[in-house]
C-alpha cells in the first residue's frame, strides 16, 4: 500500500517538541538523548556549530524537526505514552536489522526510518509489529 501524501506528518504534538515558531530543537535532541556529536552527524554541521538558541543553524533545526515529527507519528500508535515512545526508539527492532530506531538515527540511516515508520501508518499496523 502507497502512503497518503498527508500520513506522513504527525497530527498531534504527543512529545510537546513544538512546532513553527514554537519548535524546540534542544527537546527533542534531548529526548532522544542525543549530544552534540550526535546532532553534528545527523544535520552535517560541525560540532561547534550546534547551539539551540535563537541562532540554531537551519540544518540542525529542519533536521531535528524531521526527527520530532516522526517520533510523534511513533507517539500517536501508542496514544501519546512518551515511556512507551522512547521505549520503542530505544529497542532493538529485527525489522530493522536488529538496531535501536534511535540508533538508526543516530547513524545516519534516519530517511530508512522515516519510510518504514510513514509505511506503518500506511499500513495502520504498529511500527513495531
Amino acid at each position: 500500500m502507497e502512503p497518503s501524501l498527508f500520513n506522513t506528518v504527525h497530527q498531534k504534538d504527543a512529545l510537546h517538541f513544538g512546532s513553527g515558531d514554537q519548535f524546540e530543537p534542544k527537546t527533542v535532541a534531548e529526548w532522544f538523548n542525543f549530544d552534540k556529536q550526535d546532532v553534528s552527524r545527523i544535520a552535517s554541521v560541525a560540532k561547534t556549530s550546534v547551539r539551540y538558541d535563537d541562532n540554531v543553524p537551519k540544518a540542525v533545526r529542519d533536521r531535528l524537526e524531521e526527527i520530532g515529527s516522526i517520533a510523534n507519528m511513533v507517539a500517536a500508535f501508542f496514544d501519546g505514552d512518551a515511556a512507551k515512545t522512547s521505549l520503542w526508539f530505544r529497542t532493538k527492532n529485527p525489522m530493522l536489522g536488529d538496531i535501536s530506531p534511535r540508533d538508526m538515527v543516530r547513524l545516519g540511516r534516519y530517511d530508512r526510518l522515516r519510510k518504514f515508520i510513514v509505511n506503518a501508518v500506511a499500513d495502520r499496523g504498529s511500527p513495531g509489529a
